[in-house]
């Protein structure tokens, strides 16, 4: 292998996770044109195992755009990125397959814990634990495109979930 391939495939690796880390950010920000423009024409994302929708990217945007204003606050932690280049004997192709972990702590708003905790939203439901947290695993299907890497498809397996405070008593 040249040096010249093998520099292909750092920066391959590198823009690969650009695209990983843009579309956490993209999902805690609520930036859901950004989320849209991380996925292909034809990409589709799968939300099943989490207890949602599969579709193009675009409809599921468009679900999880109304689903996180439950959670006004989000930090998606993707780790352990595992990623396979496609291999043309030697050379870079234009796939990749990558598994990533993911740890996911939401904090519920004000009117959700309220409604929850059958209070008002006083002190108790100001608690800095998170509401929701879940983790899981993501395995994104990645294709090089003219206009760089993006996401052909994207399926969650949430493997566990916790609530706290007054979501878990009930």
């Amino acid at each position: 292998m040249t040096q010249r391939v093998d520099l292909s495939t750092v920066m391959d690796r590198i823009s690969i996770d650009a695209v990983i880390t843009g579309y956490a950010v993209a999902v805690d920000d609520g930036e859901w044109a950004d989320y849209r423009a991380l996925f292909t024409s034809d990409g589709r994302a799968d939300y099943r195992a989490a207890g949602g929708i599969e579709g193009p990217a675009p409809e599921v945007a468009q679900w999880l755009s109304q689903t996180m204003l439950l959670f006004p606050v989000r930090q998606h932690l993707i780790v352990n990125r595992r990623l396979d280049l496609q291999d043309l004997g030697g050379y870079p192709g234009d796939g990749a397959l990558v598994q990533a972990d993911y740890l996911n702590p939401m904090r519920l708003g004000n009117d959700a814990e309220a409604a929850g905790n059958g209070g008002d939203g006083g002190d108790e439901s100001r608690a800095t634990a998170p509401n929701f947290v879940s983790g899981g695993r993501y395995a994104f299907d990645l294709v090089r495109t003219d206009s760089g890497w993006q996401i052909r498809g994207v399926t969650v397996q949430e493997k566990w979930r916790s609530l706290s405070g007054a979501l878990a008593a009930g």
